[in-house]
């Protein structure tokens, strides 16, 4: 039967209570219950004057502003506003009655410009939740699962310029260069000659190496201390990012570390050209600060490095790396067809022909050569090596050792299943992410601006996540709202 209403009740007084209007079970109200926002006063008190000035708006209301931008992917602080001021759960989030203004959508942008900026407010904020997840008993940190994600910058792809650009030092700069002075001086090879000396003939130093290794460090592709970059010239900070059938941009990397069950444990930002074997490195300095060490860090072949796997097992953690097949163009032998002799220190190659040891290079790859007269006369020449002088070049890292031992952890028991659990956590953080909260790209510009928003996204999935399993607990417990449980849980959820 059609029905229709034939009186207008939008004028109508009725007496309600904005609590009465939130559904139980709606994000916010769960969060609310979940998380304890009080330690924002704590974080920004340095930031207000105690004493006098105007009354400023509550550091807490300001938080949760991006906070439901982020939590509730609305795509700009703007968009949120006008959001709050119709929707009554965002209104009741903030503690604002019906009648209260709703503060203005620069609000925010001011208060970091004058008071935040410069500041690590937003990665203790993350800090200060991730806390809170522990504390509940959910987080285990002994297997982590690590990579990295991009997120689009706001920069045109169109406006940029060429520049140089100073190289940044490796991690394990000194480390490499130690361990090849100590690999050259057993094979009986003289020190290398430093990059920066003089290449006069004249000079002694350039005596120290042989005309023919100068060569062989000239292949390699080692230039100076510059290099010529593609930069931005709307968002300097961020790089020209470019992978496999993706569009070229400009984005920031995001790298980011979680435990076996997706709870988010650290991450950091850097440009979108930063190889994710780079920007390891500062990830890991933040893991190794803990009171705690991982004791097994699950990542993808990106990380596959001899530095990276030498450091991990150097520092008593497991890696656990994935299998990589060989890039061999068609038609070659693999690299695995040539024996290592560890005994002789040499290749053996498919025709039972020993390749020598010849130098080690700058970038610390000990390199065996075959022999001239033997290889231009053999018929599997062209499945070895298209060199104009018919002489195989066969490269070995000075700590490919350490590679090896992670491909013997990777074949044993549980640790196929464990890799495969990324697609569970790690993967899918970064999935709901971009999806749901608005990561695929920022409007922000600038490196600060750009971890910011990546922080507090990252503690809305953390602080969403912990209010779901905590709401659960409750139903299933009979509790009612507002009981909050901090202790470890046994129990499956």
């Amino acid at each position: 039967m059609l029905t229709k209403r034939k009186q207008d009740i939008r004028e109508q007084v009725q007496i309600v209570t904005m609590d009465a209007l939130v559904p139980k079970d709606h994000i916010l109200r769960l969060v609310d219950e979940a998380i304890d926002f009080d330690f924002i006063y704590d974080l920004v008190e340095d930031q207000y004057c105690a004493d006098n000035g105007r009354p400023s708006l509550d550091p807490v209301v300001l938080i949760k502003l991006p906070v439901i931008q982020y939590l509730c992917g609305i795509r700009s602080m703007r968009q949120t506003i006008r959001d709050v001021e119709v929707n009554i759960a965002y209104r009741w989030f903030l503690g604002l009655d019906f009648n209260e203004a709703v503060p203005h959508f620069t609000t925010f942008g001011k208060n970091y410009s004058r008071r935040f900026k410069d500041t690590d407010l937003f990665e203790q904020i993350f800090m200060k939740i991730l806390e809170q997840c522990v504390k509940a008993g959910y987080v285990d940190q002994k297997t982590l699962f690590i990579d990295g994600t991009h997120v689009k910058a706001r920069a045109n792809r169109k406006k940029s310029q060429r520049v140089l650009v100073k190289k940044t030092v490796r991690h394990y700069e000194t480390a490499l260069q130690e361990e090849i002075a100590r690999d050259r001086e057993a094979h009986g090879k003289r020190p290398l000659r430093d990059k920066n000396e003089s290449d006069d003939p004249d000079d002694s130093s350039s005596m120290n190496v042989s005309d023919e290794e100068n060569q062989s460090e000239q292949k390699t592709g080692i230039a100076g201390e510059y290099k010529d970059q593609k930069t931005s010239t709307s968002d300097p900070e961020s790089g020209w990012f470019h992978k496999g059938e993706h569009k070229s941009v400009f984005a920031y990397s995001i790298q980011c570390a979680c435990d076996q069950n997706g709870w988010i444990t650290n991450y950091t930002i850097g440009p979108g050209n930063e190889h994710d074997s780079s920007a390891f490195w500062e990830l890991y300095h933040q893991l190794m600060l803990k009171e705690s060490a991982p004791q097994t860090i699950v990542a993808d072949a990106g990380y596959k490095t001899p530095a990276i796997a030498r450091q991990l097992i150097l520092d008593g953690i497991t890696p656990n790396f994935p299998y990589t097949r060989p890039h061999t163009k068609d038609g070659f032998f693999y690299k695995k067809d040539y024996v290592f002799d560890e005994y002789y220190d040499c290749y053996i190659c498919p025709n039972d022909q020993v390749l020598k040891y010849s130098t080690t290079n700058r970038e610390g790859y000990r390199e065996y050569k075959s022999d001239l007269e033997i290889c231009q006369n053999c018929p599997d020449l062209k499945k070895c090596t298209q060199s104009k002088n018919h002489t195989k070049v066969v490269t070995r890292h000075v700590w490919a050792d350490y590679l090896e031992q992670c491909e013997d952890i990777r074949h044993t028991t549980g640790r196929k299943e464990e890799y495969q659990r990324r697609k569970e956590t790690i993967e899918r953080i970064f999935g709901s992410a971009k999806e749901h909260h608005g990561m695929r790209y920022t409007q922000y510009v600038g490196k600060a601006r750009v971890a910011m928003q990546v922080g507090l996204t990252l503690a809305c999935l953390n602080m969403k996540k912990l209010a779901n399993l905590l709401y659960r607990k409750r139903m299933r417990l009979g509790l009612p709202s507002r009981f909050i449980l901090f202790f470890p849980f046994s129990a499956a959820i």
